[in-house]
């Protein structure tokens, strides 16, 4: 049986008239790293929110390591909220051992670990360094050690990535798969797929308030349906060529593009080589993982317009 850091059932958040989150379900692996994808405004944060126990839902439940009360197991818990916010005044090194003694963590012991994370992540020299005068994408990295300097068993972060220089995403994303390797989970929401393609073994896809996918990434692009470039032989005939190909299949100067569904390449292939037209080039490819985002983004939000459309029709009729 697969344990679970979160098991979070049906979670539903209104503010005002406005459903935030509508019936979001979501089950972490423990030792995983996962991924909760969305746009922005689709109920991301307070999805996080609700299920760490920070602000209560209006339906559904919440466990944390089998504990219904997240609050009860805070202290195995690291969180990144996406409003940052650090004081000012006090030197890097400080402000994470600050930051780990909220937690438990011995105040000697936070400062030694805070100097070792700076030095592996090339960032020793500013150890000493008041965050005031640091850029803003600094202080969100030392902001970032701050909440995992204590080796919690859970880390969650909110668009982590966000107001990262490329050199301190590598980093951040060097720092998500050793806490991962040291046995944590991580739980991380994001609207930039590249670094969800890269990091997750699992993720979820929240759109209007709903979740709208949940599996690994080579299912979601398993959604879509393959890309192929076929080039046959010199001097092959262009109408035996077109029927042999799928219906759609686009010619662009020699060679040929269409899609095809993964479970179909084999047998085209057998009836390529059958017909005697020959391969020239062949080059076939999976849709990306940000395809297939914004393949069920635009279904989500095709239905909600058409949902839209005839809601008016139906008062105007009434």
């Amino acid at each position: 049986m697969t344990e679970f850091s979160v098991e979070a059932t049906g979670l539903t958040k209104y503010f005002g008239g406005f459903k935030a989150v509508d019936q979001v379900s979501l089950a972490v692996p423990a030792g995983s790293i996962y991924g909760v994808l969305g746009p922005n405004g689709a109920g991301k944060t307070t999805s996080l929110r609700m299920t760490l126990g920070i602000i209560d839902p209006d339906a559904g439940t919440s466990r944390l390591f089998g504990d219904q009360r997240p609050q009860a197991v805070r202290h195995r818990v690291g969180y990144l909220p996406e409003e940052r916010g650090l004081y000012p005044g006090m030197k890097a090194r400080e402000a994470i051992a600050f930051m780990g003694a909220l937690r438990g963590l011995d105040w000697s012991e936070g400062r030694r670990r805070a100097a070792t994370f700076m030095t592996e992540l090339a960032l020793e020299r500013v150890i000493d360094e008041k965050i005031r005068k640091m850029s803003k994408g600094m202080a969100q990295m030392i902001q970032l050690i701050g909440s995992i300097v204590h080796a919690p068993d859970l880390i969650v972060l909110d668009e982590p990535f966000s107001g990262l220089d490329p050199v301190n995403q590598e980093r951040l994303e060097m720092l998500v798969k050793r806490e991962r390797d040291r046995g944590a989970t991580i739980l991380f929401s994001t609207h930039v797929m590249a670094h969800a393609e890269r990091l997750c073994d699992r993720l979820a896809i929240i759109a209007r308030s709903q979740r709208r996918f949940e599996g690994t990434v080579d299912e979601a692009r398993a959604l879509l349906p393959m890309q192929v470039r076929y080039t046959p032989r010199d001097g092959s005939d262009v109408a035996a060529i077109a029927a042999l190909l799928p219906a759609g299949a686009e010619r662009h100067g020699e060679a040929w593009h269409f899609a095809i569904d993964d479970g179909a390449v084999e047998p085209l292939l057998s009836r390529i080589t059958a017909s005697g037209l020959g391969v020239a080039g062949l080059a076939i490819s999976r849709p990306a993982l940000h395809d297939a985002f914004v393949h069920i983004v635009r279904q989500v939000d095709a239905g909600f317009t058409a949902d839209a459309a005839g809601d008016a029709v139906e008062e105007a009729l009434a």
